[in-house]
C-alpha cells in the first residue's frame, strides 16, 4: 500500500513587513465577485510566514505554503522569492 501526500497549499503575495526576527508579514490578495451585486472587489488578507534567513525584504513577491504550527499565529513559511524589490 503506498501513501500519497495531498499537494501543499501555497499562495503568492507581497512582504508588507520584516521587522520580526525570522517573520514576514505576507499580503495575500485574491478577487472575488460579490455574490449578488456582482462587483468584482480585491480583498486583502495579512499572513505571518517563516523567514529562516532573514533575506526577504519589503516589497518582495514570494511563495508561501501551509505548514505545521510554529507559534500561535504563524503557520505559513516562505517557499521561494519570485521576484526582489527594485532598489535604487
Amino acid at each position: 500500500m503506498t501513501q500519497t501526500r495531498a499537494l501543499s497549499r501555497s499562495l503568492t503575495g507581497k512582504i508588507v513587513s520584516n521587522k520580526m526576527q525570522k517573520t514576514v508579514v505576507v499580503e495575500v490578495v485574491r478577487i472575488e465577485r460579490h455574490s449578488l451585486y456582482g462587483k468584482v472587489m480585491r480583498k486583502k488578507t495579512r499572513l505571518k510566514a517563516h523567514d529562516g534567513v532573514n533575506e526577504c525584504q519589503i516589497g518582495d513577491q514570494v511563495n508561501i505554503v501551509y505548514t505545521r504550527p510554529l507559534s500561535k499565529t504563524k503557520h505559513w513559511r516562505v517557499s521561494e522569492i519570485l521576484t526582489k524589490r527594485a532598489t535604487s
